[in-house]
């Protein structure tokens, strides 16, 4: 037993592990997508209230995988933790800033005594809902990307400029992978609140927001599958170690292998089943189709 844990062995079990944490956390990334909305789907006071106490018996949950994620990532490949996380630093301080906006917001919103009043509060849930799922697509995308800053042999970071992490935000790209993560993150926030909130006059306004939401997302996710594919990745020869380059990449990575090739594909379909069921057929509960197809992909993206 002690003679098939090796090295390799590790590696691949602690990415898998590293993969379901990050497709779960964009499943979870709904609460988010449900805060971007606050502002413009309810339509009174009540409505907003209903929503925001869906969305508060949740909104842990994304934080503590996204901390979680990245102590994994720290645990089992530190050096990959330094540099892509390094690479993405000040884009790490926005997302972890507006984290703990949300966090703020949900203790006092409510509490006897606010001075601010609730609108302050709901503005930092409106600004964790829509900079939050971006930021993170942004971050992710510089993982296929890269970042512009260099390693030397003892791994001390050269940047290639003074931004840090935020040039990312210049790569078409990258923002393309940010607009993909938000309209899922505000479809899957639709999808939650028709599910979880029981008033027939927002859910016919939450059917409107879904295609609106929905139209997109699945523009952008095209759009950054058919680039992702056309996209140089980086391969290594496991007899001499050298390096090179190859052209169309992440799709010969992912049709050679079927098992990840299915699951992408039955996550697609899944995504695509719920928003069906929700927009044709008023199912309630679309949001656990469409949710685990989100947690499909989301491993796919990683493995």
């Amino acid at each position: 037993m002690t003679a098939l844990i090796t090295h390799t062995f590790l590696q691949n079990y602690w990415w898998l592990v590293i993969s379901l944490l990050g497709g779960i956390l964009l499943f979870l990334l709904f609460v988010q997508g449900g805060q971007s909305l606050i502002f413009t789907l309810p339509r009174n006071t009540l409505q907003r209230t209903l929503i925001v106490n869906a969305l508060g018996r949740k909104w842990e949950l994304a934080f503590t995988t996204l901390v979680t994620f990245g102590g994994a990532l720290f645990a089992s490949f530190p050096l990959f933790y330094a540099t892509s996380f390094g690479g993405a630093y000040w884009l790490w301080m926005a997302i972890l800033f507006s984290f703990i906006l949300q966090a703020v917001a949900y203790e006092f919103r409510s509490k006897p005594g606010n001075v601010f009043g609730t609108r302050v509060y709901d503005s930092f849930l409106f600004i964790n809902g829509s900079f939050g799922p971006f930021l993170i697509g942004v971050t992710v995308a510089t993982f296929f990307t890269g970042s512009d800053f260099s390693l030397d042999l003892f791994n001390r970071v050269t940047w290639g400029n003074n931004l840090h992490g935020l040039e990312a935000l210049s790569n078409p790209v990258n923002l393309l992978a940010g607009c993909t993560v938000l309209f899922l993150a505000r479809t899957l926030g639709v999808l939650y609140i028709m599910n979880s909130v029981d008033d027939d006059s927002l859910m016919k306004e939450s059917r409107t927001a879904l295609i609106f939401n929905s139209i997109p997302f699945l523009l952008s996710f095209v759009a950054f599958v058919i680039i992702l594919f056309t996209l140089r990745g980086y391969n290594i020869s496991q007899e001499t170690g050298l390096i090179t380059t190859t052209d169309n990449f992440y799709f010969i990575s992912l049709t050679g292998h079927i098992l990840i090739l299915l699951l992408f594909i039955a996550g697609v379909i899944l995504v695509i089943t719920g928003l069906f069921l929700a927009l044709f057929r008023g199912f309630s509960s679309a949001i656990w189709y469409s949710g685990a197809g989100a947690v499909a992909v989301g491993i796919v993206l990683f493995l």
